[in-house]
């Protein structure tokens, strides 16, 4: 495809979007029914806000679902710390809990806008960001067109490209620079995925780190974490965690296997919570007791699966076990982050398809912090084993230890990068009119 037919298929995307624009009410309904968005919010799908703008400089951050929005946070607090104001756009009603409760009225939170020019041009217009700033594979063309034609410094950070989606933009090198000449910068995960963007037109181009790797433990509440081990009391546990279909089988099938001998609670907290009534009946019509975190259900000593079908609360579940065995990893592919596990001490499990984390699972590998099984029974093995040797679960969560202390240091290198759009906005910030509020609650948001 030659620079021409590039631009000439952008200009068709752009018609395009703005065509079928009008016919979107059905499906973004069809998606609050299924508690995929927030029927009171589904304007800011197009852009809209009741919210005003805050004055002075204001950064907008984007950060697609959970482990985007987590890998964010510390860089958001810095440019609160500064005093520059921050709307920070999610796309999953998952991850919009987590920036609640994580950055609290300390950020505007807003729905990503559709990526058709009405919305995205509607949601900047209002909005008006001095800096745009992009977690992780997050491409979406006509915002970043937008963001170009506003000459609206964009950064992508914590950046990465999967397999899947470099051979995908690699077939269109022209259409690939046309969207990536667009970025200010992009700020790598790892030099694979720093020399893919470069070869894509990505420049300039730099290297960090996970961002993940410095991020803080999921947090937890005490009281409740005190409660659930006094229901649990000595019996043994595993987890089963961002798990997604065929997965739930997987771990159902696992306990089956091994509860004769350890009499085990499995604890099973699948990706998305909305699945819950499917995988309780599931669970149930294998012959298992099954209680339900939301529901608030006792866990008894005949109780087979703690199904954590709740937001937010990952530590909590992580807090009841030392073995994680972590998902979309045996069904599906791409992983999901292992970091978090290792985090609160676990030993980790998984399945190879990890390519989203190949890194992160290559150096807990290296340390003994991770193990990788091929299938269900491999996993069941893993599992008895673990349960079964203390000490093989210590070795492996201080190999995991020693991968996060050796692989921090992202987000210093993150905020390097970032300094020459952020210093700018400091002074600008600094220079605005002082009121009563503090530094650290104005451009505060509503939910």
């Amino acid at each position: 495809m030659s620079r021409g037919w590039a631009r000439a298929a952008l200009v068709g995307y752009r018609w395009f979007g703005a065509g079928i624009y009008p016919l979107l009410g059905p499906y973004l309904a069809i998606r609050a029914a299924k508690g995929k968005e927030e029927r009171a919010r589904r304007n800011e799908r197009y852009g809209r806000s009741k919210i005003d703008r805050p004055d002075g400089p204001l950064v907008w951050f984007h950060a697609a679902s959970v482990g985007e929005t987590t890998a964010v946070v510390p860089l958001i607090r810095e440019v609160r710390r500064r005093g520059i104001s921050v709307v920070l756009t999610t796309g999953t009603v998952t991850s919009a809990g987590v920036a609640r409760e994580r950055l609290g009225d300390n950020v505007i939170h807003q729905y990503v806008p559709l990526d058709l020019k009405p919305a995205v041009s509607r949601f900047l217009d209002h909005w008006k960001p001095d800096l745009a700033i992009i977690a992780e594979s997050e491409i979406w063309p006509m915002t970043i067109l937008e963001l170009g034609a506003r000459r609206t410094p964009q950064v992508l950070v914590n950046g990465r490209l999967s397999d899947r989606s470099f051979a995908r933009w690699n077939k269109r090198p022209s259409l690939a620079d046309a969207l990536f000449e667009n970025l200010s910068h992009v700020v790598a995960q790892s030099d694979l995925d720093a020399e893919r963007f470069l070869a894509l037109g990505a420049r300039p181009v730099s290297v960090s780190g996970n961002l993940k790797v410095d991020t803080t433990a999921p947090p937890w509440d005490a009281k409740e974490l005190a409660k659930l081990k006094g229901q649990i009391l000595d019996r043994p546990t595993w987890a089963a965690i961002s798990t997604f279909e065929g997965e739930d089988e997987i771990a159902a099938a696992v306990h089956r296997t091994l509860s004769p001998r350890h009499k085990q609670l499995t604890i099973l907290v699948p990706r998305h919570p909305d699945r819950a009534d499917a995988i309780e009946a599931m669970l149930t019509e294998r012959g298992l007791k099954v209680a339900r975190r939301s529901r608030g259900d006792v866990i008894e000593p005949s109780t087979d699966v703690y199904l954590g079908d709740t937001i937010g609360e990952m530590g909590l579940y992580l807090n009841l076990t030392e073995i994680a065995f972590v998902g979309k990893s045996l069904k599906g592919s791409g992983g999901q982050n292992p970091l978090e596990p290792a985090m609160l001490g676990c030993a980790v499990l998984s399945g190879s398809n990890v390519e989203n984390f190949r890194e992160s699972y290559a150096r807990l590998l290296k340390n003994g912090g991770a193990r990788y099984v091929r299938d269900g029974e491999m996993l069941a093995k893993a599992v008895h084993f673990l349960l079964s040797n203390p000490q093989a679960r210590q070795s492996m969560a201080e190999g995991g230890d020693k991968t996060l202390r050796d692989m921090r240091g992202a987000l210093k290198s993150t905020i390097r990068a970032l300094e020459p759009y952020i210093n700018p906005l400091t002074v600008k910030a600094r220079l605005l009119p002082r009121d009563n509020e503090n530094t650290e609650s104005r451009g505060g948001g509503q939910w």
